[in-house]
């Protein structure tokens, strides 16, 4: 069946294509959840306008996302923990205390998902943490540690 797609379906079709798919996969998953609407002669009337909003509603993201890195990138966020000996910490700092750090220190809100630690913080002091925000826009922010008494 050949549908035209409304929404991205990763590793199937983005906004705006016209793809032949399985008949169950169209009828069961992509109609019923939006992603996908029959295509037909109105549907392929309407497309070229759809696109063009598409293709706006796209640049606004990417220039959203483009000056958030930019804000982002290399400011200095402070997080303060207990700390034991050899400047350890008693828990840990992860991606949640950094994204809730960022939002607090800086007012943008930052997904949780998106920060990129290998482990989580476990020591007193700085740490440079990259933030994957969109495609090729990875800003580094630094994490500054402290302890508390």
């Amino acid at each position: 069946m050949k549908v035209l797609f409304l929404e991205e379906v990763k590793n199937v079709a983005r906004p705006g294509e016209i793809k032949d798919v399985a008949d169950g996969y169209a009828r069961n998953y992509l109609i019923p959840n939006k992603l996908a609407v029959r295509a037909t002669q109105d549907q392929l009337k309407g497309l070229e306008s759809r696109r063009a909003a598409l293709e706006r509603k796209a640049a606004k993201a990417d220039a959203e996302a483009r000056n958030l890195a930019e804000t982002l990138n290399g400011i200095e966020i402070t997080i303060k923990a207990r700390v034991g000996e050899q400047h350890r910490l008693y828990g840990s700092v992860t991606a949640s205390d950094i994204a809730e750090a960022v939002k607090t220190q800086t007012g943008h809100d930052v997904d949780k998902r998106k920060i990129e630690l290998e482990e989580p913080i476990r020591r007193a002091g700085i740490h440079e943490v990259p933030i994957h925000i969109g495609k090729d826009l990875v800003p580094k922010i630094k994490v500054v540690v402290e302890g508390e008494d």
